[in-house]
């Protein structure tokens, strides 16, 4: 099998992602610190055009070197917004009808491959690398969705975790 050139990928265009159908899919980042993990997550969104991300509270913004050196351009392609508080801003999701998914370890939580969306738009909510997303957004949340696993951390790296989430939703939604 011969690898692919960088012109045979069907790139789209700054412009013309802009202009494309998104997929309706919101991520919001609920105080993460990693600067490379913001990065990592624009691009992750850029990949499934994902249709806005909020960053939130002690959540980093573009323009940022290290934001920018992970997320490749993505800073450029994707919408996005800060919300200094979280738990005010899943609020305003759940009254506009957009489902709200905590992707946490919590009692009575679905796992992502259970997991069916019922809903014409979806928040995913990524919470802090060390303390997660806050039990008050937690308690929030239409859905509390968790990622099972069997090793002995018990924790992925948040942009892994989102990029696991996107691809999964992204295939189910559309």
């Amino acid at each position: 099998m011969r690898k692919l050139l960088n012109e045979e990928l069907d790139r789209l265009s700054v412009s013309r992602f802009r202009e494309s159908e998104k997929t309706p899919i919101i991520v919001v980042l609920d105080n993460i610190r990693s600067l490379n993990n913001v990065g990592a997550v624009f691009r992750t969104a850029d990949a499934y055009r994902i249709e806005k991300i909020y960053l939130c509270g002690i959540t980093a913004q573009p323009p940022h070197k290290d934001i920018r050196k992970t997320a490749l351009g993505a800073t450029e392609t994707v919408t996005w917004e800060y919300r200094e508080n979280t738990f005010e801003l899943i609020k305003e999701l759940n009254e506009s009808g957009i489902h709200t998914c905590a992707i946490e370890q919590a009692e009575r939580s679905v796992t992502l491959h259970d997991f069916k969306p019922s809903a014409t738009k979806l928040a995913v909510v990524m919470g802090n690398e060390v303390k997660g997303v806050q039990q008050e957004v937690v308690d929030l949340c239409t859905h509390v969705i968790e990622l099972q696993q069997y090793g002995t951390k018990h924790s992925l790296n948040i942009a892994v975790c989102t990029g696991i989430v996107l691809y999964d939703f992204y295939y189910k939604m559309v």
